[in-house]
């Protein structure tokens, strides 16, 4: 099945890639994967596979032996979801010895919202449901309810405390704020921010 493109704009990053690295039939893939009514792939997922066929793709051009290679750990070390600094500066020397340019190879790696434009945008596929931004707005909702749930408590703790004379304290205003820190980007989001955009910095497309 050929990419379905209205002809406007710019092509997205991912059909480029799959040009560049000849990945044919990758495209047909990514849709058959978001879209089956079953054991549907998230489009995170879904990135991570592709990236790891990029990287596959780049070993295979500087004549690196794919199949004795764990590629998905290689992924994940130089993404730097597994290992040390220390390993994946050892994986980036190796790997430019054997003539893998790392840098411009980790620069094309996409997120799952180039995924998602490539999907929708260029390929023309429909959502099968917006059950990501559905769970989104559930586990927002929920935890606001225990956010509430903990000023209510704290203040009704407090002022027994103080009319029991176990605490001196003027008028007074419980807050409860919920953070998220980000150790791969160091970013730190509101938890209903985050819920709301669905990615932090290191997944912009």
């Amino acid at each position: 099945m050929a990419d379905r493109t209205q002809g406007r704009g710019p092509t997205p990053k991912v059909a480029r890639l799959i040009e560049k690295y000849g990945l044919e039939g990758t495209g047909d893939d990514l849709e058959a994967r978001w879209t089956r009514p079953e054991n549907r792939e998230s489009l995170r997922s879904l990135a991570d596979s592709f990236n790891e066929r990029l990287l596959r793709a780049a070993l295979a051009d500087a004549g690196i032996d794919t199949i004795s290679e764990d590629v998905s750990h290689l992924y994940a070390v130089l993404t730097g979801e597994t290992g040390s600094r220390g390993e994946r500066t050892q994986v980036e020397r190796r790997l430019e010895r054997q003539g893998v340019d790392v840098d411009s190879l980790t620069e094309e790696f996409v997120s799952y919202g180039a995924i998602r434009t490539y999907l929708t945008s260029y390929r023309g596929v429909s959502p099968p449901t917006e059950t990501d931004e559905m769970d989104r707005e559930s586990t927002a909702r929920t935890i606001e309810r225990l956010r509430q749930r903990t000023v209510s408590v704290t203040e009704s703790k407090l002022d027994a405390l103080r009319d029991d004379d176990r605490l001196q304290l003027g008028p007074h205003r419980v807050l409860a704020d919920v953070q998220v820190l980000c150790e791969r980007c160091g970013k730190q989001y509101d938890v209903a921010e985050l819920l709301e955009s669905g990615e932090c910095e290191c997944f912009e497309p």
